[in-house]
């Protein structure tokens, strides 16, 4: 969209069919003058508020247009038979479905052809939820829905869309012109609806208002070369994807994903960077930096790609369903809106450890005290660099607050040491008032592996839990603990606090430990939280 803030306060979200016309649609020139818009504007039918307008002149050029206020939030009339739980789309999402099926009309049999969706309208005023019809519980999931950098979903803000007027009638208006027969009209009906259906998409309301022909001189309608009546769709209110086609969208976009992790780190040159991403560098990590301005955080994703930032903003993972992983710490994993398995982490960076300092080991660890998450991702990728299995980091999210905490249970070390690391615009990394979540590639094989074939040849299962489970016996155990100790030790690298937890071994298809040649079971580091370097080399 091109985003006109006008100085009243109002907006307006020009596509690019709208924006030559940008002048036409200011509200002054079809809408705020009353004048105008009585004279020059027509009501039309149906259950929804909707004229066809006819824009003033600007540069000896007016337009027609259809505006509609938009139904979001409201409950669906029950005379409507529409599949189970279906709602009226917020503008934003409309006008994606209806540019996804305009842009999609040549993969499959058949046609969907569609008026021009040209803009969207937002007065400035605050409008009572009762006089808009909605319900909020409704408007707070779309809200959620639309948490992203570039729109923010207003509660009690009308909307309007604004699509290019198409010349002719619609199907119910060519029967009682007598220019289709009533059951040419039905068929005509089913015939769209089916079309569209091929193409993935359901339309929820379809009926003959929504058809749009177009008569000639004789009162005839226009057909193409093989006697079909040439018509188009207008009206998508309520049009969604069949759910065949969500499923191959959410299989595309991890795909996408899956290829894009295994080459976050190339030096090649990847799209350009939006406005309002930055690509940085941190502890000798390089991050694509963001804010996230709907909810007033920022996000930190791994890599050099822009195009991964997406994938973790919350809206895509933050309602999804989740499996908590530990019985201590805030850690969990799902499988995000874009189908990509992840397990995210609550740090405790600012918390001081439960621990007594009595012990001599438990007091190293309180003089350390948790790394942040720019440590754990920059300890994760030393060790992977220095061919030492461990988890992928894949991004790092700052939430908008942080729960209260008595100072006697606060650690300070962190933020003094990062105080000094400031972002493009001038924001130091770590807050003290914020809550940080690290992502963590969910382990079911190398990315390398998955890009090319999406098939997982493994899962992860912590040594612990596989001790438990009777998968490791009690010598393999504690084996693998010590190959771990010396793994590390041998880069100048130390876990203050090893445990079992730390460590994941794979488990293949069949239920069997994957081994190296040496017939051990594999194992890749998964927590960073208490790593040390035992010298000091870390950049900055």
């Amino acid at each position: 969209y091109h985003h006109l803030l006008l100085p009243g306060g109002e907006d307006i979200y020009l596509t690019e069919y709208g924006l030559p016309f940008a002048e036409n649609l200011l509200p002054e020139n079809f809408w705020a003058d009353k004048e105008w818009f009585v004279k020059h504007s027509e009501k039309l039918r149906g259950t929804s508020t909707s004229y066809k307008i006819t824009t003033k002149q600007i540069n000896g050029m007016s337009k027609d247009i259809v505006m509609k206020w938009n139904r979001m939030g409201q409950d669906v009339p029950a005379s409507f038979e529409l599949e189970l739980n279906i709602e009226f789309n917020s503008p934003f999402e409309e006008f994606a479905l209806v540019n996804e099926l305009r842009n999609i009309r040549y993969e499959s049999e058949g046609r969907a052809f569609t008026h021009k969706p040209m803009a969207i309208y937002v007065p400035a005023a605050d409008v009572e939820l009762d006089k808009l019809g909605r319900r909020a519980y409704k408007m707070e999931d779309l809200i959620s829905n639309h948490d992203d950098d570039d729109v923010k979903l207003h509660m009690f803000r009308n909307y309007a869309v604004i699509y290019e007027w198409i010349k002719g009638v619609d199907a119910a208006q060519a029967l009682e012109l007598g220019a289709l027969t009533h059951s040419d009209m039905v068929q005509l009906t089913v015939t769209s609806e089916q079309e569209v259906n091929r193409k993935g998409f359901i339309l929820g309301d379809q009926k003959p208002h929504h058809i749009i022909v177009r008569p000639n001189n004789n009162r005839e309608l226009v057909r193409d070369e093989n006697g079909q009546f040439i018509y188009a769709l207008i009206d998508f209110e309520l049009l969604k994807r069949t759910p065949e086609r969500d499923r191959q969208i959410r299989a595309s976009k991890r795909k996408t994903y899956l290829e894009k992790q295994a080459h976050r780190f190339d030096d090649k040159v990847f799209a350009a960077f939006p406005s309002n991403l930055k690509p940085a560098r941190i502890m000798g990590v390089d991050y694509v930096y963001g804010p996230v301005e709907g909810t007033g955080g920022a996000l930190w994703v791994v890599g050099k790609d822009p195009a991964l930032f997406e994938y973790f903003l919350p809206e895509k993972w933050i309602d999804t369903p989740r499996v908590k992983q530990s019985v201590f710490d805030q850690v969990y994993r799902t499988t995000t809106k874009d189908s990509v398995q992840l397990v995210w982490k609550v740090s405790r960076v600012g918390e001081l450890p439960d621990m007594d300092p009595i012990k001599e080991e438990e007091n190293r660890i309180l003089q350390h005290g948790y790394n942040s998450p720019f440590e754990e991702v920059a300890l994760a990728i030393e060790l992977a660099d220095k061919e030492i299995a461990t988890t992928y980091p894949r991004a790092i999210y700052m939430a908008a607050s942080k729960s209260d905490m008595d100072e006697s249970l606060c650690d300070n070390s962190r933020y003094k040491s990062h105080n000094d690391i400031i972002m493009a615009d001038g924001k130091s990394i770590l807050r003290k008032n914020h809550d940080y979540i690290i992502f963590w590639g969910f382990w079911n094989g190398p990315d390398e592996l998955l890009a090319v074939k999406d098939e997982s040849p493994c899962q992860g299962i912590d040594a612990l839990l596989a001790y438990r489970k009777g998968l490791l016996d009690k010598e393999t155990y504690l084996q693998l603990m010590e190959i771990t100790k010396n793994k590390i030790a041998a880069v100048e690298i130390e876990d203050l606090n090893l445990k079992g937890n730390h460590i994941l071994v794979s488990v293949d298809n069949s239920g069997q430990l994957v081994r190296d040649t040496q017939g051990v079971p594999e194992i890749r580091i998964s927590n960073f939280e208490f790593l040390k370097r035992t010298k000091d080399n870390l950049s900055t």
